[in-house]
């Protein structure tokens, strides 16, 4: 199972890992339960400012982020993911508001088998 989660949120019980590349403001590193922190799963810079945030770039800013997932080499740190998740919960942590229109919503669609 999968699940995303803002960092600011009440803490879910599961494997957690951000998936941002900046840490979010605000949060002490000390104080935010973390597994892991995979920045390099994160959108590119240059993608990452070209989306904004901007909902009508949503499919293409999708569309290109699991391309880029897809065209680094990621496979090995993707699979050990999906094997957390098909262990017990895997909990994707990010800052973002908009959760449904994050790279964390791609990328659990990616690692559930949706996209």
């Amino acid at each position: 199972m999968v699940v995303i989660c803002r960092v600011y949120d009440e803490p879910k019980d599961g494997y957690r890992v951000l998936v941002d590349r900046l840490w979010p403001r605000g949060v002490k590193k000390s104080s935010l339960q973390l597994d892991e922190w995979l920045r390099d799963l994160a959108p590119s810079d240059e993608l990452r400012r070209w989306y904004g945030h901007d909902i009508g770039k949503w499919e293409e800013f999708r569309r290109r982020y699991q391309e880029e997932l897809l065209s680094r080499d990621h496979s090995q740190v993707l699979e050990r993911l999906r094997q957390k998740a098909r262990d017990g919960r895997l909990v994707l942590l990010t800052s973002t508001r908009d959760v449904e229109h994050s790279n964390a919503e791609v990328l659990r669609e990616l690692l559930e088998g949706e996209s």
